[in-house]
Order: C-alpha cells, then structure tokens, then sequence
C-alpha cells in the first residue's frame, strides 16, 4: 500500500471528507497527478466515473462526458492534489534510484530533460538513453540516433506512450537494452522536432524519401483525426472556446 508522510494522510483524510470520496479512490488520484509530474493525471476511478483525463490548465475529461457537475469536482480535486504535491512532503523521501522515487531511473543517467508517466508506466529521456519503468520493473534502451524531443500520451484504456524522434514511427522494443528485462513492447517514437543540443551531431542514417513521405502522410493524417475529434467535443460543450482552440493550434503546428 502507498506509504504517506503524516502531512499525506492528513490530506487524504481532508480530501476523502470533503468530496465525499472513499480513501482508495484519493489515493488513487494522488497518484495518478504524482506519476504525471503534478501537471496531468490518467485515472481510472470507479467512483469519479471511470477512466478520465486531467491537465492543470487545460481540459478535463470524464467517462460521463455530458456530467459537468462530476468533470468539475476532477478538476477540483486534482488542481487540489497538484498544488499539495508542490508545497507539501506528501511521500517518505525515498532514495533516488529506487522504484518509489520522482528520480526512479538509476543514478548514472543524470538529471532527465523530459519525464512524465501514465497509468503503471514512467518514462525519462537522456541524451542517447530512455530510461522506462512499468510496474516498478526499470529498463534503459539505447536510443542510437534518434534525438527524442518530447512525449506525447496516447489516450485510452491500454499503457502506450508516444515519444518523439525526427525519424518518425519506430518501436521501442527495437532498441537496443543497455539494462532491464526489455518488457516494453507497446511504446514507440513518432516523428517530432531535434533539440538544439543534438543538432550538431552526426545523422548517418536518414529514412529513404518514399517512406519518410509515409511517415508525414500518416502523421498529418492522426492529426487530422486528433483535431475532429477535438471539434466534436467542442460542439457537445465539453471543451470552452479558448480549450478548443489552444489545442487546435497547437495540433496545427505540428503539420
């Protein structure tokens, strides 16, 4: 069970009294917003209607979609728990390298430029490493050439990530392991910009022009599809005007 600091249990009391919540279901959105960096939760909470999505500043989604009374208490609740993990020593300070801690990937690997998680699954991004845990079993790939960028979630019920490289769609589980048992198979790299720190390094394998033109098709295609989706929401009320087309830009800009 999810060991807290007498602050945390406090918390959780507080937060299970006031939203009329059982203890589980807090602790389960505790750590849902914990594994996303305090900024996005993926939750799947019977008593907050199922599987849901929250983003500090953007939008909130619930299995009840058309429940504004149910998306709103999520927001609540989650903004709530984003600003305690922020202020307050929620969890025992654990070692860095160990499977409970914010720094989970082994020491050697540095401060990681990008980090996050979703569901059971974390991940962090180094220079030429990707350190992945899921269910507290930690494996580090060697990304070779590909200079990952970003991290983008896909939504659903399953525990796939989408990680960025300027190569397009390539799967994780062709990496080479540098340590761990190599369990990821459902993770890939998507096509996304270079950081500027590796652009000065060398590229000695580039995508033949016919298949980085299919990369771009389906790309611009999952885009597309992103952005309808987006519009169907926005018309049934569940995104404002300004979530709407923040996140239609934002799409557009990746064409």
């Amino acid at each position: 069970m999810q060991q807290f600091t007498p602050e945390g249990q406090n918390l959780v009391n507080n937060l299970a009294g006031r939203y009329n919540l059982s203890i589980e279901a807090v602790i389960h959105m505790i750590i849902a917003v914990s594994n996303g960096g305090g900024t996005m939760a993926q939750f799947n909470c019977p008593e907050l209607g199922g599987s849901g999505q929250w983003m500090r500043g953007g939008m909130t989604m619930v299995g009840d979609m058309f429940n504004y009374g149910l998306k709103n208490t999520v927001n609540n609740l989650c903004a709530e728990i984003s600003n305690a993990l922020m202020n307050t020593q929620i969890f025992p300070i654990i070692p860095a390298g160990t499977s409970g801690s914010n720094q989970w990937w082994p020491t050697n690997l540095g401060s990681a430029f990008s980090s996050g998680g979703q569901n059971n699954i974390r991940y962090a991004v180094f220079p030429q490493r990707l350190a992945v845990e899921l269910n507290g079993q930690v494996t580090v790939y060697d990304t070779l050439n590909h200079n990952i960028s970003g991290v983008s979630q896909q939504q659903g019920g399953d525990t796939s990530l989408t990680f960025t490289s300027q190569y397009g769609t390539v799967s994780v589980a062709t990496l080479p392991i540098i340590s761990g048992t190599g369990v990821i198979q459902n993770l890939s790299l998507t096509n996304f910009a270079e950081p500027d720190y590796l652009q000065t390094q060398s590229q000695e394998t580039v995508a033949p022009p016919q298949q980085q033109q299919n990369i771009s098709n389906e790309s611009s295609n999952s885009i597309v599809d992103l952005i309808e989706k987006l519009a169907k929401l926005h018309a049934a009320g569940i995104l404002s005007d300004d979530e709407f087309f923040s996140k239609k830009a934002e799409l557009l800009n990746r064409l």
